[in-house]
């Protein structure tokens, strides 16, 4: 099948260096690049959240680029992994999730992943349609392909057995659900962070156990959330694709100044040497970090809501952080009868749930403009007002 076009050696260098920590079989991925060969593209993310969080934009961005080119793209929304739960990048064991929460969460992810990919031309999936259709026979045969000696090598898991913690069997499983996913697509690449290697190199094992060629495996850097550990959904340090685009700009202008390079690479499209141009010089001293992350975050809401909005996000930055002064959109909510302030905060939009909003209110982040004062309790009563709440958002009750 013919390809849409062949990228240019730089292209291939890029595709294969670009915010990436390793490839496996690089040459052979290369080789097909510059020939037209078809590749099929697997990317798999598990909905154990209802945002795809920006930690995920760098993988969806190669698939982007894969697309551009002709090539086909797999997009596996993992419903049944997601229920089982990976523990690739945890410290502790990741509790199972209920059937109907991976629904709930997965229900945008393929609108989601749009906003960067062209789902409609990919081949989107759900992983529960193989797997659960999978016998202990099955599982048997795939797990025989793998030792316990070869899972408990893993650093996160050797960290907890050395400190008396439990490792359940069930976290042993799970690589070799992802690896079938990549014999059932018959994947030639899979793309994944650091994170996701022994899971890809499953996928690599099996395939070649089903007489299958392994596929070629792109481990991606991971990317550090806003409070500067890795970008992860259940410590809720993320940026996400879904945030409206203040937002967006003001977690993007909290990171710390030793996130913007590894940003810029990753999560947007500009070029390498203007980037390498950037870390120069704030090296050097001659550039100013604000300046280049205000780049980062016009960037970034761009690519999920335009050039207008990120304009206007910028505007309203400024004048709000830089100027010192309240924007002149805030949202507004208006309350019910004897609403709690946290309530509000949450049907608004402007947290996720009453623990935020405790948190907010406890560490001294939630202020009333009008009185100056802080609100220390989630669960005070509402009052009308504009209110302050962490360093970036505002709402005006009525």
């Amino acid at each position: 099948m013919s390809i849409k076009k062949i990228p240019t050696e730089q292209e291939i260098r890029e595709m294969l260096e670009r915010g990436v920590a390793e490839v496996i079989d690089g040459d052979i991925l290369a080789a097909k690049l510059r020939t037209g060969q078809k590749i099929r593209v697997k990317v798999g993310i598990d909905p154990t959240s209802p945002h795809i969080h920006i930690g995920r934009v760098a993988t969806l961005l190669k698939l982007r680029d894969f697309q551009k080119w002709g090539h086909a793209v797999v997009f596996i929304v993992g419903d049944f992994t997601g229920v089982i739960g990976d523990t690739s990048d945890k410290e502790s064991e990741r509790p199972m999730l209920s059937e109907r929460e991976v629904a709930k969460n997965m229900h945008t992810y393929i609108s989601q992943a749009g906003r960067i990919v062209d789902t409609k031309k990919a081949e989107t999936k759900k992983n529960s349609s193989w797997l659960s259709k999978l016998r202990y026979a099955d599982i048997g045969r795939h797990a025989d392909a793998f030792s316990v000696s070869d899972f408990i090598a893993r650093d996160n898991i050797k960290r907890r057995l050395e400190k008396g913690l439990r490792v359940s069997l069930r976290e042993l499983l799970y690589p070799l659900m992802q690896g079938y996913d990549s014999i059932v697509v018959k994947a030639d690449l899979e793309i994944g962070g650091t994170d996701q290697r022994f899971n890809m190199l499953a996928g690599r094992t099996l395939q070649e156990k089903a007489g299958q060629k392994p596929q070629a495996i792109m481990s991606l850097n991971l990317l550090p959330g806003t409070d500067g550990r890795k970008m992860s959904s259940s410590w809720g340090n993320t940026i996400n694709i879904t945030d409206a685009a203040d937002d967006l700009y003001g977690k993007v202008m909290s990171l710390h100044d030793d996130a913007i390079v590894p940003y810029l690479i990753s999560v947007t499209r500009v070029p390498m040497n203007d980037i390498r141009t950037m870390e120069a010089r704030m090296k050097e001293g001659a550039g100013n970090p604000r300046d280049a992350k205000m780049r980062l975050a016009r960037e970034m809401v761009s690519l999920f809501h335009g050039q207008k909005k990120a304009q206007h996000a910028e505007e309203a930055f400024t004048k709000t952080f830089q100027k010192k002064e309240t924007p002149e959109d805030i949202k507004e909510h208006a309350m019910q009868n004897n609403e709690m302030l946290g309530s509000v905060l949450i049907a608004s939009g402007i947290v996720q749930s009453m623990n935020d909003a405790k948190r907010l209110a406890e560490g001294g982040a939630i202020s009333s403009l009008d009185t100056k004062e802080i609100v220390r309790d989630a669960r005070a009563p509402a009052k009308k007002g504009t209110y302050k709440i962490g360093k970036r958002r505002f709402l005006k009750i009525t």
